[in-house]
Parts: C-alpha cells; sequence; structure tokens
C-alpha cells in the first residue's frame, strides 16, 4: 500500500533549484488511490524530536498507547520540514473527541462546526482532531455534515481514517503527517513537492472548498505571503469571482483572521494579496471605497493618501514585529479607519451643519459600526482607538499646561505615531507639529518650559460684552 521515497528527499529542502519528483513506484491492481502515500524515513527528512514540544510528544504517546493512531498534522510539519519553528502543534488521530476527554483530565472540548479537544499544560493547548471522513457518509445521526445553500459547512464531524482525512484539509502543503512511533514523514497529496516548488495549492475542485469555507481564500494568500509561495493557477482563479462569500462569514471570525494576516511579520506582502485578490474590499469595505478617486469628497485628502499611510504602517508593523517589538491591534486599526474616519466628519458637517466636534464623534460611532458588520473589532480596542483619534486634534493645543497634560496621557505615544505616520504623508504644518512634540517628549523640564513659551499665546480669556449700568432709573431715583 505504501511506497517509500529515494533519496530525492534527503536534498528535497536544501537545494534551491526546482528538480522532478523521482518516478513513482508501480501499485497493485488492489491499491487505491486515495491510500497512496509517500513515507519519508527519519534519515531523508531534518525532523528531530527535540524540535517538537514535550506536550506534543505526551499527547502522541499517550494516544498510541491507549491503542489509537496519533500524528502530528498541518502547519507544524510544514514549517518543521522548512527549518521554522512553529508557534503550535496540531495532533489528529482516530479517537474520538470523547475518547481524547477520556485519556486526558486536562481535556476539554470545544467547537460544534468542528469538534476538537484541546489538551490543557498550562499556557500551551495542544489541539487535537479527528480524523475527517467524506461527506458522503454522513447518517442522520448528531455527526452529520450540514451545508448552506451556497455550499458552505456548517457542521462537518463526519470522522473518517487518515487517507480520508489528508484530502479533507485545505492545502497540500498542510496535508503531512508525523508519526512519533516510526518518525516517518508521510504525505498523501503531493504536499512535499508543492513545498519543494514553492506552490499553494488547494486539495480538492477549488471551487467547491471555497465554497466550504470562504476563509480558505484568505488563508491562501496568507501562506504565499509568509512562506514566500505562488498560488497554482488553479487555486488562484475562482478568488475574485467568490470573493463575496467572506460576507458570509461571522464578524468575530474574521476579526481573528485579520489578525493573523496583518499583525504576523509579513502584514504588507499580505496586503498587497488582498487588494490582487479584492479580498481586501470585502475586509474593510469603508476604506476601499476610498482608494478610487470617484469617492474622494474633501480636496484636503488626496485618494493616495489612504493607500500611503497603509503601506507605511503595514511596514513599521513587520520591521516591529521581525524585531521582537510589541504590536497593538488597536493602533493598527485606528491608523486603517483615520481617513475613513475624518471623510465622514467632513461630510456630516457640510450635510448637517453640526460643529465638527459633535460630527466627529457621531462618525466615530457610525464608522465603528460600518465596519462591525465586516470585522468585529472588540470593545476593549475601539476604546482605545477612540482615544488615539481624539488626541489627534488636542496635540494642536499645546499653551499652557495642556502639553503636559498630553504628555502623561496614557495613549499619548500611541497619538503621537499616528500623527508622525500622518505628518509623513500629508507634509505641510504637521511635519513641524509632529516634529515639536519628538522634541518636546525628549527634552528635559526646563526645555519643555521654554518651548511652549515660545509658541504664540492665544487669548486665554473671551471678550466680555459690555457690563451694564447698574445707576437706578428715573423712577427708582424719584423714590
Amino acid at each position: 500500500m505504501f511506497r517509500k521515497v529515494s533519496r530525492f528527499y534527503r536534498k528535497l529542502f536544501q537545494s534551491e533549484v526546482p528538480t522532478e519528483l523521482p518516478v513513482e513506484v508501480q501499485h497493485s491492481e488492489q491499491e487505491q488511490p486515495l491510500g497512496n502515500v509517500v513515507i519519508v524515513p527519519r534519515e531523508q527528512h531534518n525532523i528531530s524530536r527535540q524540535l517538537i514540544s514535550e506536550n506534543a510528544l505526551k499527547v502522541l504517546n499517550r494516544l498510541n498507547k491507549q491503542g489509537y493512531e496519533a500524528y502530528l498534522v498541518g502547519g507544524c510539519v510544514r514549517d518543521l520540514l522548512l527549518g521554522q519553528t512553529p508557534k503550535d502543534f496540531d495532533v489528529t488521530t482516530n479517537a474520538t473527541p470523547e475518547q481524547v476527554q477520556k485519556v486526558f483530565r486536562n481535556c476539554r472540548l470545544v467547537g460544534r462546526r468542528f469538534r476538537l479537544a484541546h489538551i490543557m499544560f498550562g499556557k500551551e493547548i495542544i489541539e487535537v482532531a479527528t480524523f475527517r471522513g467524506d461527506h458522503e457518509d454522513a447518517s442522520n445521526d448528531s455527526h452529520e455534515s450540514r451545508q448552506s445553500n451556497t455550499g458552505m459547512l456548517l457542521r462537518d464531524n463526519v470522522y473518517g481514517t487518515i487517507e480520508q482525512d489528508a484530502v479533507r484539509r485545505d492545502f497540500t502543503i498542510n496535508s503531512l503527517y508525523y508519526c512519533s512511533k516510526d518518525f516517518t514523514v508521510r504525505d498523501y497529496c503531493g504536499g512535499l513537492q508543492d513545498l519543494r516548488q514553492g506552490v499553494i495549492r488547494l486539495i480538492g475542485e477549488p471551487e467547491t472548498r471555497y465554497r466550504e469555507d470562504p476563509v480558505r481564500m484568505l488563508r491562501a494568500v496568507r501562506f504565499a505571503a509568509k512562506l514566500n509561495m505562488t498560488l497554482a493557477p488553479e487555486t488562484a482563479k475562482p478568488i475574485v469571482r467568490l470573493a463575496p462569500l467572506l460576507q458570509n462569514i461571522p464578524a468575530p471570525r474574521i476579526f481573528d483572521e485579520s489578525l493573523k494576516l496583518l499583525q504576523s511579520g509579513y502584514g504588507y506582502s499580505t496586503y498587497q494579496l488582498l487588494r490582487e485578490y479584492h479580498l481586501f474590499d470585502q475586509l474593510f469595505p469603508v476604506i476601499s471605497r476610498l482608494f478610487t478617486p470617484k469617492t474622494t469628497t474633501h480636496k484636503a485628502m488626496p485618494d493616495n493618501y489612504m493607500e500611503q499611510i497603509l503601506e507605511q504602517v503595514l511596514k513599521n508593523t513587520d520591521y516591529r514585529i521581525k524585531n521582537d517589538q510589541r504590536v497593538n491591534p488597536a493602533f493598527l486599526f485606528a491608523v486603517f479607519l483615520w481617513y475613513p474616519l475624518t471623510e465622514l466628519t467632513q461630510k456630516l458637517v457640510m450635510e448637517s451643519g453640526l460643529p465638527y466636534h459633535e460630527a466627529f464623534s457621531m462618525a466615530v460611532n457610525d464608522l465603528l459600526h460600518e465596519q462591525s458588520k465586516t470585522i468585529a473589532i472588540p470593545r476593549r480596542l475601539t476604546i482605545i482607538m477612540n482615544d488615539i483619534w481624539r488626541l489627534q486634534a488636542r496635540m494642536t493645543k499645546r499653551f499652557g499646561k495642556r502639553a503636559y497634560v498630553l504628555l502623561e496621557h496614557p495613549k499619548f505615544r500611541a497619538a503621537y505615531d499616528l500623527l508622525e505616520l500622518r505628518s509623513s504623508i500629508e507634509k505641510g504644518e504637521l511635519l513641524t507639529l509632529a516634529k515639536w512634540w519628538d522634541e518636546f517628549q525628549h527634552a528635559d523640564h526646563d526645555e519643555q518650559e521654554a518651548m511652549v513659551k515660545m509658541l504664540d499665546k492665544e487669548p486665554t480669556r473671551r471678550k466680555h460684552s459690555p457690563r451694564k449700568s447698574h445707576k437706578p432709573t428715573k423712577d427708582k431715583a424719584k423714590q
């Protein structure tokens, strides 16, 4: 049933020049295509148990001792083969979630759409999934697979064999299995070849797989950006046409995916692919409207401001992540939505005649409400975003004690970073303002006092109308 590989795989991840796969071994008449698997022995791959989480090995060993099959699967195997450090380790097994829970006391079952077992080891969670089966084998019981009218999977708890599980996974490079019993790597779908050639390829018919789970379109471009690979032509072709299917995905799930897309160290290249395949329009419709000149109504904001600030903040975020610096999603979203916010504020001022600060507050609520339809940004982040936005106006008022008060604000640094980004794009007076704040926050107390005194003084009191005379009237005088 199995066919072993030649010494070709020893150099699989060392050479940069594409190499053809070895000639396939002849199969017996009784062997089914679904059972074809390439087995790479330990001496021909670079995965060592020392590189695998001890907790993941505990899960594998205990499941094997209980008589179950268990393998490392997916991104952790892919990353180990590429010489990278996996973010987490996932396990797949023929044990059902309930059986897994009986083996591990530190286990909890999660999910309805995909029933999973989470094995808790302090902060580390080892996710254990049961082999997925063919939907045609589903029966009318609690594990039945259900689909929506658009073909999206609403429930996928049909269990099967490892061969069926392999073809149920999304991409060939994620359908690689590591066996801790014999230390082999198993490939059922040609993932090793695609990994070698740098190709992201969906398993199965692309349109069907995208309809089953539209988030796969986002995952395709994310892996292409992260691994510096290209999408296979048949995998890329339906994306632009099927991109609107993302509107059917719950907004909280899209929020989680957006963080993986934009805050994993390769946000700028991911953003370029999102734009190329019209996926960014589905995630941020309030932003994409500003990309075209037809919708820009305010002359002070040319349409390229939006694109420039997105590119710059994503490049900055990638740089910080690569240098192990902290990043905050609230700041990223605040930058993303700044120009849509100012555009909407100007529109409200012109249409309703409201004072700017009232129109600004209304615009904040309206913008966040509209954005939440596609990406549900949590309230803990929108509160920070609101502070960053409001400080933009306050930072123009530096007289008296105001500069000192703003400097002590918890979100001053994030607000200043946004101001600096804006100044690098808009130039003009913003450059002078950003430079002043940069010098002020790094100056000592005496220098700060001198900087404030040098500012042109603005009137601190309003001119009052002349006070009315308190002289008694003629009638009162006669009395």
